[in-house]
């Protein structure tokens, strides 16, 4: 009885102060800064709990047999609640968000909770579906991606000037990349699956090793082990790092307009990658090439920025991205481990994409007025007597 009160007399301030705001509201209402802390505050909460659970659970896939309800699951699912709380929140009171955010937070939301039954109608038929580029797979990051978009927007929109905004974007910023990123982590937990083998010692449990090797007709031996840990072709590694992970990088600079911006983002990425390593390590869980080498090409898209004019930034700066990742990613197959590389010229077409990406992704911020000097200059027009 003593501890039911002491719990009322917890929560009761907390619903106090909440249900005043529990009102039905168009986007884009005045957002009191307590509501509107407390909101993003939350979303940091819920991708936080998702990334952990995400980081885990690619591991535990190339170590188990898939499992529903499997501890990573789990860990996902909290961050996925609080994510769906909020996204109710902003849908029915309009509060913390404009129209373009809320719509995008809430498409992303129902596309990932479209996707969480046909992933798993998905491994009901087709069992294992290890890679992490499968249909459903990919409409869970597509959702994740919408949604952290919407968050992106309205905190850029709605959060005040200072040292807490800018580091609260770069933090939304590190989780968009991670979400964009995550697919490419297959070849780097799969090639030390491979070397596992080749040394005897198989990081994988043996009923995994022979249910994959039933999915594939064929018996226990390295070519399934291949198959089972590199299952797409070698140049989309090496291409969708060129692509996908640089062009958030140059949305990050543009949108936060620090100078080491970019960098300051895969520097973030790559420090939690490397803080978990251990973590699986010790837990005899497997390990992953964690990619040192996408620091290059941040680097390059932060200097590429030194360069006034939109079209030779863009230009020059693909060229040296394309450059800095596939040397920085051979130095790194060299030294420690890391996915197969492909040709120079291969990884050319990947930058002549990202050229293309870079000028449409600088027009549509400028167009939209979400980079950093836009916003600068709404405050100071605000703040002019």
């Amino acid at each position: 009885m003593k501890s039911v009160l002491s719990l009322r007399r917890g929560v009761t301030p907390v619903v106090r102060w909440a249900l005043p705001y529990w009102t039905r509201g168009k986007a884009g209402r005045e957002t009191p800064g307590d509501l509107f802390r407390v909101l993003y505050l939350g979303w940091l909460v819920a991708f936080s709990f998702k990334v952990l659970g995400a980081s885990w659970d690619v591991s535990w896939h190339f170590k188990w047999l898939r499992d529903d309800l499997a501890p990573p699951h789990l860990l996902n699912s909290v961050g996925t609640a609080i994510a769906l709380a909020l996204t109710i929140v902003h849908l029915y009171t309009g509060y913390g968000v404009d129209r373009t955010a809320q719509r995008l937070i809430g498409w992303g939301t129902a596309v990932f909770l479209v996707a969480v039954p046909l992933d798993l109608i998905n491994h009901r038929i087709n069992g294992l579906d290890i890679t992490s580029w499968s249909p459903s797979h990919m409409m869970l990051y597509i959702g994740t991606f919408l949604m952290i978009c919407g968050v992106i927007r309205g905190w850029f929109m709605g959060a005040p000037p200072g040292r807490a905004r800018t580091l609260v974007l770069g933090g939304l910023f590190v989780f968009l990349f991670e979400n964009v990123w995550f697919p490419a982590q297959h070849q780097e937990y799969g090639v030390f699956g491979i070397a596992a083998w080749d040394r005897g010692e198989p990081e994988a449990e043996p009923i995994l090793l022979q249910f994959a090797a039933d999915q594939m007709g064929r018996a226990v031996d390295r070519p399934m082990v291949v198959n089972f840990a590199l299952p797409v072709p070698d140049q989309v590694y090496p291409l969708y790092a060129a692509v996908a992970a640089m062009i958030v990088l140059v949305a990050a600079r543009v949108m936060i307009g620090r100078t080491f911006a970019a960098t300051a983002v895969a520097a973030s990425y790559l420090a939690y990658r490397t803080l978990i390593w251990p973590l699986l390590a010790v837990a005899d869980f497997p390990r992953s090439a964690v990619p040192i080498f996408l620091i290059a090409g941040a680097l390059a898209v932060d200097l590429a920025f030194l360069v006034r004019l939109p079209v030779i930034r863009a230009l020059a700066g693909s060229l040296a991205v394309v450059v800095l990742l596939d040397q920085a990613l051979r130095q790194q197959a060299k030294l420690f481990f890391a996915p197969p590389q492909v040709p120079l010229p291969t990884m050319l077409a990947g930058g002549a994409l990202l050229a293309v990406l870079w000028l449409a992704g600088e027009w549509a911020l400028a167009r939209h007025r979400l980079r950093a000097q836009d916003m600068e200059a709404v405050v100071s027009a605000t703040a002019a007597p």
